[in-house]
């Protein structure tokens, strides 16, 4: 299949350090269509050929094992060219064309990797150009607008000029193995299906941490912050897939129309449960891995004075028949204890206990660990006794066990990364991965009374200092339910 792939912001930040070195592995592994063409589309004057040194000379900066050899990065290079253009004009727009009709593709993928403010003008001069034909697929970076209001005006204007089967909003989340192995854990296997319930589950933990600050995008996620960055697009579609009843097939629609049956269950916020039931945090100066590192305010591009969270905890329920009463707890944010994401799902204990095990007694015992990053696998703990058995008054205590499963272990070289898969889906049209218009306008409704709550509260975000868990108010909020975190348990 021929493919033209059109890369806008083709030398940004985003491109150098995650679509490119997908794009390579593609590549490398033999998966990407032959005949293709990569084209980086940018304001800079550079030629085809200072564009493909410049891309080599960012290779150097990715992990070792992504790196190309000089012969791998030569085949490679013949794939890219380059297109000085101003977004904004639409004769430039006409030289595109003019560019790609020169060979004629079966598919035309553009893949906007821009500030969100120029999604509508891009997709508005893609179709004045003519480039909108069938063939085309656009693909759209988050954030997808800054509230609801914003997000319906992006979709409006895309979906007047494409068919909802040609846009493909991207979370990479989506795309990483762990997650694909959520859907088979449960859709693909009978074990864990019929506890995967209310009668059974105790809570659900979601937790997206991150050790490192704002680096250069200081600006940007001043203006953005933990909730519209991760929580509506990243953490929602985790809860989705957890959530969801099992869809009557594989195919895209299917899937999401039970991801957004949840995302509609979701419980709606009221006064009392946006004060008791949200927690906003802004890292301050701390230590991490033994390093002095500044507060948030102190960054390079933010407001001295900024009450941009950089850290959000909250507890919802899913309010339907699988779901009612299981709280499902979220926190992400910034200059964390650690680098993790995983999803921790915590089973009731035994009804009636005939064993003596201090887990079981302080609710902590039977759950399973779907770990996402750094690490990818499963982790199943269980109760079990031990090889030196020890008796409470002729009670045998139970000790923690575990199985655990690395997938990268398992799999090895087999591993497909998250870039790598979705950009493969978007060439061959699948659309499973990627987020429905009527899902996002759903999640932005969902987080839109926290931001209006935020922005009557003169107080601001908690602060908490870099290389701790965030607030305390977080770890207060989840033990009001008699639960904890799992590094407090």
């Amino acid at each position: 299949m021929s493919f033209d792939l059109i890369l806008f912001g083709g030398t940004g930040d985003l491109v150098w350090r995650k679509i490119m070195p997908a794009l390579f592995q593609a590549f490398r592994h033999g998966s990407l269509p032959p005949g293709g063409r990569i084209v980086g589309v940018a304001r800079d004057d550079l030629s085809g050929d200072q564009y493909r040194a410049l891309i080599k000379t960012r290779f150097d900066q990715v992990e070792l094992a992504k790196r190309p050899s000089e012969e791998e990065f030569s085949r490679f290079a013949a794939l890219l060219d380059y297109l000085r253009m101003d977004l904004s004009n639409p004769e430039d727009y006409a030289q595109l064309a003019t560019r790609l009709q020169q060979r004629p593709a079966e598919v035309v993928v553009m893949y906007v990797a821009t500030a969100p403010s120029l999604f509508t003008t891009v997709c508005e001069q893609i179709a004045a150009a003519g480039l909108n034909g069938p063939q085309t697929r656009v693909v759209l970076e988050k954030p997808l607008g800054h509230d609801l209001a914003s997000n319906r005006t992006i979709n409006k204007t895309v979906r007047s000029v494409l068919q909802e089967d040609q846009i493909f909003r991207i979370d990479h989340y989506l795309g990483k193995p762990s997650v694909q192995n959520l859907f088979a854990l449960r859709f693909g296997n009978s074990l864990f299906e019929p506890l995967w319930r209310r009668e059974t589950i105790a809570n659900i933990q979601i937790t997206i941490a991150e050790d490192l600050g704002v680096e250069k995008r200081g600006a940007f996620y001043d203006s953005t912050g933990a909730l519209r960055d991760m929580v509506q697009n990243h953490a929602l579609q985790l809860l989705c897939a957890i959530g969801m009843e099992p869809p009557i097939n594989s195919h895209a629609d299917a899937i999401r129309d039970e991801k957004l049956k949840v995302l509609r269950s979701l419980k709606a916020w009221t006064p009392e449960t946006l004060s008791q039931h949200v927690v906003r945090g802004q890292y301050a100066a701390g230590n991490i891995d033994g390093e002095a590192v500044p507060g948030y305010r102190d960054e390079k591009g933010v407001d001295p004075d900024s009450t941009t969270e950089t850290f959000v905890a909250l507890r919802t329920e899913i309010a339907n028949w699988r779901w009612a009463g299981v709280p499902f707890y979220i926190r992400t944010g910034k200059r964390l204890a650690g680098r993790d994401a995983h999803i921790e799902v915590n089973f009731r204990p035994a009804p009636h206990a005939i064993f003596k095990s201090p887990l079981v007694e302080s609710n902590v015992g039977n759950r399973l660990v779907i770990n996402l990053q750094p690490k990818d696998g499963l982790e199943l703990h269980l109760l079990a006794q031990g090889s030196h058995q020890r008796h409470d008054r002729g009670t045998p205590t139970l000790v923690p066990v575990q199985l655990d499963l690395d997938f990268d272990k398992r799999f090895g070289v087999e591993r497909v990364g998250a870039y790598e898969r979705l950009l493969l889906d978007v060439i061959a049209g699948r659309l499973n991965l990627f987020v429905r218009s009527d899902e996002q306008e759903e999640a932005w409704r969902w987080v839109e009374p926290i931001l209006d709550s935020w922005s009557s509260q003169p107080a601001g975000p908690r602060p908490y200092a870099a290389g701790t868990w965030g607030p305390s108010a977080a770890s207060a909020m989840i033990a009001r339910d008699g639960y904890c975190w799992s590094e407090e348990c």
